[in-house]
């Protein structure tokens, strides 16, 4: 299949406010524990008006998700988990999968969120992401399609690209994968991570992270059979090879049974009438 030509990675991360940062950044007075430096700052952006989610510089990353896809090794998952203090072993893990295989990668969102934070966390922790950076200097094919660069396909941003890069445009992951017949978000959203992570639910988290990335890979599969990336014909066989991944993930990790109840199979095509 043309779309497996090179590896694919497809990726979202979770995050929550970090305190340190928030600090550095002066939306809170100093003097407060972690806890109440971050609903301070969060409760200022309410009172102004804004949504209470913090910049994209005061976010740490907890969990990076992927689906890994190619012809040799089939549909794998994978998460980078931070189960304590590990943040820095999180973003590096994720630029060496990127240097490790060069792979298509894609995102719902990612120019927009994923990757500037991990661009930021990457800078605090001196991690490195050589080929990731890459734009021509090392590689020359790199010049006209690197990870960087918003109109290159080395990284493909869907939820922008849908939009044609329009803002105003843009929609939502989950409204489109359940338009789209997929089961979309499952066991919680964005907005109620930080939350999860007060009470230890690192898991949850990984596992809702897990699914977001499955979502956004079966929409790639559809962008695919869009433009003619994959025919009718594998389509439906790589959706039948993404079931039958669930179906043996499930016996390991609730979250793909789920994932399975909540996916009917599609209708079968009725002949026309004559």
């Amino acid at each position: 299949m043309k779309h497996l030509a090179t590896p694919i990675v497809v990726f979202d991360i979770e995050t929550v406010p970090d305190a340190q940062a928030v600090r550095a950044a002066g939306l809170a007075d100093p003097g407060l524990d972690d806890q109440a430096t971050i609903a301070q700052a969060r409760e200022r952006r309410l009172q102004a008006g804004a949504s209470d989610f913090l910049p994209l510089v005061c976010q740490r990353v907890v969990v990076a998700s992927c689906i890994y896809r190619d012809a040799a090794k089939g549909l794998k998952v994978h998460s980078f988990v931070d189960r304590g203090a590990q943040e820095a072993a999180v973003v590096q893990g994720f630029f060496r999968l990127i240097d490790r295989y060069e792979p298509q990668l894609v995102s719902w969102n990612g120019g927009g969120f994923d990757l500037p934070v991990l661009h930021y966390r990457a800078m605090v922790h001196g991690v490195q992401a050589v080929k990731y950076w890459d734009m021509g200097e090392d590689d020359r094919d790199y010049k006209w399609n690197n990870y960087i660069s918003r109109y290159h396909s080395r990284h493909l941003d869907l939820m922008d690209l849908l939009a044609l890069y329009q803002p105003r445009a843009s929609a939502g992951m989950d409204t489109l994968a359940q338009l789209c017949g997929l089961p979309g978000k499952l066991g919680m959203d964005g907005s109620q991570v930080y939350d999860a992570w007060l009470r230890g639910e690192i898991e949850a988290i990984r596992r809702y992270c897990e699914t977001d990335v499955l979502n956004t890979y079966l929409l790639y599969c559809r962008f695919q059979l869009l433009r003619g990336g994959l025919s009718p014909q594998e389509h439906a066989d790589e959706i039948a090879l993404v079931r039958a991944s669930l179906a043996d993930w499930a016996a390991a990790e609730p979250q793909w049974a789920q994932y399975l109840q909540q996916w009917p199979q599609p209708a079968a095509a009725q002949p026309a009438r004559s």
